[in-house]
């Protein structure tokens, strides 16, 4: 299936079967507004479990908060976010679309180093198990000129960035007979800078009231706490503060369904060390999330690191871990080195002492940081796309099947009376009774046995129990694997059990450790 289509049918499947909507529906809509439904929520929800309770529960050294979105308007001043926070913006005179530079030069280098990859898979069929495509990339003209093309627009591109020369930023895409995707022409405008957060006030009259930003990040009401949480929670050096919250930026460009929407949820931790030892906790703690993701069994071959070209003003050190969403490599997580930047801002423009005594040097310093920052909206779609197959079974015929991680899950298992009738009905519900207060589990009476199958295949449901005429003689049930659709007879005792060894968080989260 062609990627546009993969899309599309990840955005239609998201509809259908009650994930993801698009926000005010009825009026039309809100461009790049998104409400998540009922089954949305639980995976949603389920993603935040799994992300807080492997980043605050086993850890010791690692706590969490909840800040709020509104923050004292010096604190983005102390940021930079009221001076540096833009996006160059460059407008197509012919479609009237306006796009982000970077976006548009990233997705030309992309497509360029596609045709590199193209070449290696070509060789790699010709050559077969003896090839070593690392040493093709490094020995092979074709791929060489393309990769080396690639990294030359890049540098030009982030030089002109550093230098603030808009001018040479247009002149990159002119020079690369970058297109607009819409119209197909090259007819652009100058590239213009544009703040990307939204202002807002606060008081009861317009004239008296102060001026507000909704946060456009979680970070800095971390950094904001960070010494009441040291000193009321008794932290050492190292230590970390989690949170999971909303974020707001005026996208201009805001598009791929929820990968880029105006209002975001983030899950973000600021691991606050010893100066000097920031580089081996970077690298420490990108080793863990790339873990944290590779537990999820999602094929290891979509992620990839990928360093910075341009360092953020606060950062010495930064790299993104990309995943392969259907309309290709795009960012994922952030795991980056900022030093004491924000520590020390915050400091000068506050007038506060932000310090750490360190017993074990005698001596007061300014923790740095290493920032592990994750889009929720982000790895829900990463998640929910790669899960979404369709099969063709033996018998010919075709089912989906989103075949997500069984902790992440919505429903865990749904309890399916083989007939409305004959007392399989209130079978169905006792077990329901029992299994409720554990674990999210639905009742399932409506259409034939295998509708129902389908349909709880569709939304990911990993256990299907079907209560039969038998059950009533013998007290067991049929479980049907959502994954290898094999079927098996038990006892309807050991279902709280059964259901736990497969669908609990537990289960995902004791791999990590």
């Amino acid at each position: 299936m062609a990627q546009d289509d993969l899309f599309k049918n990840v955005i239609s499947h998201a509809k259908e079967y009650g994930f993801i909507f698009q926000s005010s529906e009825i009026y039309d809509g809100l461009s790049a507004v998104y409400d998540y439904g009922q089954n949305g929520a639980l995976l949603k929800n389920n993603i935040k479990e799994y992300w807080w309770k492997s980043m605050v529960q086993l850890h010791e050294n690692i706590v969490g908060i909840d800040s709020a979105i509104f923050a004292h308007p010096t604190t983005w001043k102390a940021s930079g976010h009221v001076d540096a926070f833009n996006d160059p913006l460059i407008d197509n005179k012919d479609s009237k679309k306006r796009y982000r530079a970077d976006v548009l030069v990233e997705d030309h280098v992309e497509k360029i180093r596609q045709k590199a990859d193209k070449e290696v898979a070509k060789a790699a069929k010709r050559f077969g198990e003896s090839f070593d495509a690392d040493m093709y990339r490094t020995t092979n003209p074709r791929v060489m000129g393309y990769l080396q093309k690639a990294d030359d627009i890049i540098k030009r591109f982030v030089t002109a960035l550093e230098a603030e020369d808009l001018v040479e930023v247009k002149k990159v895409i002119e020079d690369e007979g970058i297109a607009c995707p819409i119209s197909g022409s090259k007819n652009w405008t100058d590239v213009r800078q544009f703040n990307l957060m939204f202002s807002t006030k606060m008081g009861s009259v317009a004239e008296e009231s102060n001026d507000l930003y909704l946060r456009p990040e979680t970070a800095q009401g971390i950094f904001l706490n960070y010494l009441n949480v040291q000193k009321t929670g008794r932290m050492k050096i190292p230590f970390g503060i989690a949170q999971i919250g909303k974020a707001f930026r005026n996208e201009i460009v805001a598009r791929q369904f929820i990968f880029r929407m105006r209002e975001f949820e983030q899950m973000e931790m600021q691991f606050f060390v010893r100066p000097g030892t920031e580089m081996e906790w970077y690298e420490n703690w990108k080793t863990a999330r790339m873990k944290w993701h590779s537990n999820l069994g999602i094929d290891a071959s979509k992620y990839r690191f990928h360093d910075h070209d341009k360092l953020a003003h606060y950062a010495n050190a930064a790299a993104d871990i990309e995943f392969e969403f259907p309309f290709g490599f795009k960012e994922l997580e952030g795991i980056h080195s900022r030093t004491d930047f924000d520590l020390k801002q915050h400091e000068k423009f506050s007038g506060k002492k932000l310090q750490y005594f360190d017993p074990e040097l005698n001596k007061n310093y300014v923790p740095y940081v290493v920032e592990t920052s994750i889009g929720l909206d982000r790895m829900f779609l990463a998640v929910f796309s790669s899960a979404l197959q369709n099969e063709v079974l033996e018998d010919g015929s075709e089912r989906t099947v989103l075949k997500l991680p069984y902790a992440l899950a919505p429903v865990k298992a749904a309890i399916l009376p083989l007939v409305k009738k004959d007392g399989l009905p209130e079978v169905a519900r006792e077990i329901l009774s029992q299994l409720k207060f554990e674990f999210n589990v639905q009742y399932d009476e409506k259409d034939a046995i295998g509708k129902r199958y389908r349909r709880h295949d569709a939304i990911g449901t990993p256990i299907c129990i079907t209560v039969d005429h038998e059950s009533l003689e013998d007290k067991s049930v049929t479980i049907r694997h959502r994954d290898s659709m094999l079927q098996e007879r038990v006892p309807i005792e050991t279902l709280n059990q059964i259901l736990g060894n497969h669908v609990k968080m537990d289960s995902l989260l004791k791999t990590l450790d």
